[in-house]
């Protein structure tokens, strides 16, 4: 009795486990739906780790596409870290919309780290890209600000090293700057938006991208700053300062230069008092010599006296003849 219930406990794990390892349901949904495969194959997918489903199921979605994808195209690119349900779908797309897609070009695509599947879909409905606000200078100094929206369309052939949206906007940006630089003024620009349109166009901005740009439309432009005018009135303001701190360098220099001549005047002051000082001992070298007498000296003390009296009379004068305002 245990021995039946451990052979039928066995039996059944046996096929659990047979059926889990191989996919006898996939295989019969793939065998009703169209798709040549066998069971070995399947479970050969097992040994190197391919999960049966990721490849089975867009296998059906392509056949019944009319899609002629092989097995083994679909493995390999799973096994590369591709989306191979996303590749089929992209497939789909590009022979619903006539576009030229093959296998091989769809995988690299997605193998690149693009989404195939919306890179068809825009080439199919065009994209529009919308810049941030660009700031650019007209040559009568006035600011202008302008935005465009880009309307580009994927380009199958290029979406493999070719550049992205930011290249596009880039690009884009640095055409309007520089359109709007070689205007003559900012009214030029206001009256003419498309003007900018146009010679960015021109520029062919779309080479070396994955896309091939439509149209660019000028979605605002707006007035800005007068940098013309900020730019002069910083540069004179700059000149103010260098001719203030010229200035002032100059009265340090001044002043030093007066202190320095006052430091002389009391210098030569000094002189006159220490000259002076020997006139009284000049007086009684002659005293004793014999060369002065008392009367040439009492002469001299006279002269002496009279022209102080004389000094002070006049500076007495002089602050009589002096107006209040002059005080």
């Amino acid at each position: 009795m245990i021995g039946s219930i451990i052979g039928i406990a066995f039996i059944v794990i046996f096929i659990a486990l047979f059926f889990s390892f191989i996919p006898v349901g996939l295989w019969i949904t793939a065998l009703f739906s169209g798709v040549k495969i066998s069971i070995l194959t399947l479970v050969g997918m097992r040994f190197r780790r391919v999960a049966p489903a990721r490849i089975v199921n867009p296998m059906i979605k392509a056949t019944k596409a009319g899609l002629d994808v092989g097995i083994d195209k679909l493995e390999a690119h799973y096994l590369a870290g591709g989306d191979v349900n996303s590749v089929v779908d992209a497939l789909i797309a590009a022979q619903r919309a006539n576009i030229n897609l093959e296998f091989e070009q769809a995988a690299a695509i997605d193998l690149a780290g693009r989404d195939v599947l919306e890179a068809v879909q825009v080439s199919v409905n065009p994209k529009v890209i919308e810049t941030p606000k660009i700031a650019a200078m007209a040559k009568d100094g006035i600011e202008v600000i302008a935005r465009a929206r880009v309307t580009v369309r994927a380009n199958i052939e290029r979406l493999v090293g070719g550049a992205g949206e930011e290249t596009i906007i880039a690009r884009v940006g640095e055409g309007i700057v520089t359109t709007v630089g070689s205007s003559s003024s900012h009214k030029a620009v206001l009256e003419n938006p498309d003007s900018i349109s146009q010679r960015v166009l021109e520029k062919g901005l779309d080479s070396g991208t994955a896309f091939e740009i439509l149209s660019i439309d000028i979605a605002d432009v707006d007035v800005g700053r007068n940098i013309g005018a900020q730019l002069q009135t910083d540069q004179a303001e700059a000149d103010k300062k260098i001719a203030q701190a010229k200035a002032e360098e100059r009265r340090a220099m001044a002043i030093a230069k007066e202190q320095e001549m006052k430091a002389m005047v009391q210098e030569m002051r000094a002189k006159v008092v220490e000259s002076e000082a020997q006139i009284p001992l000049a007086i009684s070298e002659a005293f004793k010599n014999g060369n002065l007498g008392v009367m040439d000296y009492y002469n001299l003390k006279n002269v002496m006296a009279d022209t102080n009296m004389r000094e002070s009379i006049a500076k007495v004068s002089g602050n009589k003849d002096k107006s209040p305002d002059d005080k």
